[in-house]
């Protein structure tokens, strides 16, 4: 795709999730779908008419079967956060309708045990998920979102209480 073809292209409406737990670390999973280190918040598009904090609580349980009784919803970014695709991803992903992604991110207490967290949903998007210390989150993304993480985890760390 030439420069002009990519300007062109408009953001994915996104949402993302910052789920805490009661010690004040975040959940991550390892992408299935890389084949390096990519541990991420969930995250996925807002479908055509829903509102972007139950596309975030739909979303958390689609990658972590999280239910909506077992979280909190604290809040969300002041303002949407966009990342572009690096080159050698554009056009390959979402059939190459997008540029990037434009992202509302939702930071949301788990209520619930450990045990109540399980990835092997029906679309799995995780092989493994842990809990990190917020400072940790940045460093542990693919290096095109770490500027995300860093708006995010700046934006949203400082409410963990």
């Amino acid at each position: 795709m030439s420069p002009e073809q990519i300007e062109s292209l408009p953001y994915r409406p996104c949402v993302g999730v910052m789920l805490v737990n009661s010690e004040g670390r975040v959940f991550v999973g390892q992408r299935k779908d890389w084949p390096e280190p990519a541990w991420q918040m969930p995250q996925g598009g807002i479908d055509a008419g829903e509102d972007p904090q139950a596309a975030a609580l739909r979303e958390l349980f689609e990658e972590t079967g999280v239910t909506p009784d077992l979280v909190e919803v604290i809040g969300h970014t002041a303002d949407w956060v966009q990342y572009d695709l690096p080159p050698e991803l554009m056009g390959r992903i979402w059939k190459g309708r997008y540029r990037g992604q434009t992202q509302l991110w939702f930071l949301m207490r788990f209520l619930g045990t450990d045990d109540q967290i399980d990835i092997a949903t029906e679309h799995p998007e995780f092989s493994e998920w842990a809990w990190l210390d917020p400072a940790q989150l940045a460093a542990s993304i693919v290096p095109f979102k770490r500027a995300v993480y860093e708006r995010v985890v700046t934006e949203l760390a400082a409410r963990i209480a």
